[in-house]
């Protein structure tokens, strides 16, 4: 009969806890039921073996036998007395213990003496040679119940031992060796001659693996897999002081889960066969995607983070070896080398489909130089196709690029501030399928190209315009306000020469390139009625020395409808998100309609924008909707922009009614006063592409004398809504 029991005492969070949790699955498989399995259901392990919870206490209790943990090429690890007095006599004590179950321990402390006598080694090794030497005397001659310690702390086979992160820089945490607490946490909780436990064994057993409540913990330190116990600082730990409180069986339980992680070569086809270090489910830190990592959290010696795996469907021990032993997320093929693409490779399914989520830790230099495992995330693993996205940012390699370009030492500290801005907001990208997840990456790479475009030439040869993305980068962004539909139709003015160029110095005739000068570049803060200004004075300039027909370059594709338009007039929207979204939106190929928004209420549009819209407007589209004749023309009058956005709207208005007059169009049939329009808004307005159904109804309008008697300060009330967009 198989039991379910549930060890409240294991969890996700702390890191020591997850990996007690797999101590407990691999002692009991390997030592008394190898039938037993385990899962993670909501925040606890739940254990499947025959025993019961009596029988499983009782075996850690009498029965468990401490696998042989040790680290002799550490001054702490006991091995050597000037090193470490209380590590010293400990190991000692347990090269001589008596008790059955702690044979192989003492055995294998005992063969490793007559290691370090051969070598001549009477204290720590050195970092180099010796050590180098030592590490491959225990692999070669130690047996198998030893050699999975040294291959889950220290990696052979490239010219000098490299360390993986979970264990530190080789079994220890600066001066806190792991070997020697774990030897002396064992003899707080058996008599080594005996075997039996000790007193109060049984009530921190219980709290270890039950989670139940328990007096008398000691005064330890978990060291880094425990930041919320280390005690390094006040109040840092249970209670008020600067001491960390520790469960022995917690400990014990730990590093006998941490054995199950062991590193390995592999050799990655992409890197040219060059040997690389292989941990599982580990990349060097990305300083990403949470709020207690920032840049310079990357690039040190142990900057790693690691993504420890929960499952839900109850996993043997051998089924946990293969997953963890394997351990490679890959994306598009080749396995992941930062967080950022570890959570894109996750939101593609690119692991095992048993997974349910990815428990993301990152070891964070505090406290001096001591480390921590400070948890930062939890990560469902689920399908999310926005995520996609972020693989047209690997064209030409360009966020790899970017992320070299901003990780030397003498980068520039914005570029290093807008890397950062922009990878928060793919790696939220990847974990969410919010619109406003996508609008932050358009946003954060417009910032970026807008640092670009004033960066020194040497940045810019390495960091080259990003491709146009897909249309889709703008439909999954489409939040329907306001702002993110007047900034998608100004982002599609094109006409021959795509807004881009106004907004960032881009070759025209190769978006791959910057310019040293361009005469189309001209965007200046973030003032919005302003830049427009130049934006259509630079167009309506070229259209001259082009010999193109009138507004040939103020066409442009995703129209606004009128509520848009409206708010605009009106002054009701954010501009400063308005002109974000623009400079994203530009890197964008908009498609030609957005889907039709669902708006409340009717759009009063102002009077005015009937009279001037169709003068801002290339005079083919105003055929085809048959408000000119072949024969007729309606050219812009060039005064016309410069008195709106001065303000002179009376001037402006009397100007229009002559220019409809001239080309034999119906005048509005009212008396024209400014009443209390905005010139500047009412020509970013004009700026702003329309679909040609509203362009008719202004056009009617007029035609057919509906405002009759309004002054310009009137609205228009358009009731109809514009056709949905598919």
């Amino acid at each position: 009969m198989l039991n379910s029991i549930h060890l409240a005492g294991c969890r996700p969070v702390p890191m020591a806890a997850y990996l007690k949790a797999l101590g407990v699955l691999r002692l009991v498989a390997e030592q008394l039921d190898p039938e037993a399995a385990g899962a993670w259901q909501g925040e606890e392990f739940v254990l499947t073996t025959c025993l019961d919870r009596t029988a499983l206490v009782e075996f850690f209790l009498h029965d468990y036998r401490p696998t042989a943990l040790l680290s002799p090429w550490n001054g702490g690890s006991g091995f050597y007395r000037p090193g470490n007095t209380t590590a010293w006599n400990t190991l000692t004590a347990i090269k001589a213990a008596r008790a059955d179950r702690l044979q192989p321990l003492a055995r294998t402390a005992v063969a490793i003496d007559g290691q370090l006598a051969a070598l001549g080694l009477e204290r720590q090794p050195d970092g180099g040679k010796e050590k180098h030497q030592l590490l491959l005397q225990l692999r070669a001659t130690l047996d198998d119940a030893y050699v999975g310690w040294l291959d889950a702390t220290v990696m052979l086979g490239l010219d000098d031992p490299r360390y993986p992160p979970l264990l530190g820089s080789g079994g220890n945490d600066g001066r806190l060796d792991f070997t020697s607490n774990f030897h002396q946490r064992l003899r707080e909780l058996m008599d080594l001659d005996t075997g039996q436990p000790l007193a109060w064994a049984e009530l921190h057993l219980n709290h270890a693996l039950f989670g139940s409540a328990t007096p008398g913990l000691g005064n330890r330190s978990m060291g880094q897999f425990d930041p919320g116990a280390s005690g390094k600082a006040t109040n840092s730990g249970p209670g008020f002081g600067n001491h960390g409180v520790v469960n022995a069986w917690d400990y014990v339980l730990m590093l006998e889960g941490a054995l199950l992680f062991a590193a390995t070569i592999t050799r990655r086809l992409e890197a040219e066969g060059a040997a690389q270090l292989s941990y599982p489910f580990t990349v060097p830190i990305t300083g990403v995607g949470a709020g207690g990592m920032a840049p310079t959290d990357a690039g040190k010696n142990r900057s790693y983070e690691i993504w420890l795996p929960l499952w839900r469907q109850p996993a043997g021990l051998t089924e946990l070896r293969s997953l963890l032993g394997e351990g490679r997320v890959n994306l598009h093929g080749k396995r992941v080398g930062t967080g950022l693409d570890f959570i894109r490779a996750i939101a593609r399914l690119g692991v095992d489909r048993g997974l349910q989520a990815f428990q993301r830790y990152a070891f964070l230099e505090r406290f001096g130089r001591a480390y921590l495992a400070a948890p930062l995330n939890r990560i469902a693993v689920a399908r999310r196709p926005r995520a996609d996205l972020i693989d047209q940012l690997d064209r030409r390699s360009w966020l790899d690029r970017l992320r070299r370009a901003a990780g030397r030492n003498q980068a520039p500290g914005r570029l290093v501030e807008r890397t950062h801005r922009l990878e928060n907001a793919l790696f939220e990208l990847s974990r969410s399928e919010q619109v406003s997840a996508v609008q932050e990456a358009l946003v954060q790479l417009g910032s970026l190209h807008d640092w670009l475009a004033t960066a020194g030439s040497r940045i810019r040869e390495e960091l080259l315009p990003l491709a146009p993305l897909s249309p889709g980068w703008a439909l999954a962004a489409d939040d329907g306000s306001h702002e993110f539909r007047l900034a998608a139709a100004l982002a599609s003015l094109d006409g021959g020469m795509p807004l881009v160029f106004q907004l960032f110095p881009i070759h025209p005739e190769n978006r791959g390139q910057w310019l040293s000068s361009s005469h189309w570049y001209g965007w200046q803060g973030a003032g919005l009625a302003d830049n427009l200004f130049r934006v259509m004075n630079r167009r309506l300039l070229e259209e001259r020395q082009r010999g193109l027909a009138s507004a040939e370059l103020l066409q442009g594709r995703c129209p606004v409808d009128d509520a848009a338009l409206a708010a605009l007039l009106a002054g009701n929207i954010n501009e400063r998100r308005l002109v974000e979204l623009l400079k994203g939106l530009s890197l964008v190929r908009l498609p030609n309609f957005l889907p039709r928004r669902q708006q409340d209420g009717t759009a009063l549009l102002p009077a005015a924008l009937a009279l001037f819209k169709p003068l801002f407007v290339n005079e083919d589209r105003l055929r085809d909707i048959g408000v000119l004749a072949a024969e007729q023309r309606l050219p812009l009058p060039p005064a016309l922009p410069r008195l709106l956005h001065s303000g002179q709207l009376q001037r402006a208005l009397t100007l229009a009614q002559q220019r409809r007059r001239g080309s034999r169009l119906t005048a509005a049939p009212w008396q024209l006063s400014p009443g209390q329009l905005s010139g500047p808004r009412l020509l970013s307005a004009l700026l702003v592409p329309v679909d040609e159904q509203l362009l008719h109804k202004l056009e009617a309008s007029i035609q057919g004398g509906e405002m009759a008697q309004a002054a310009a300060g009137d609205h228009l009330d358009h009731s109809d809504h514009m056709e949905a967009f598919q």
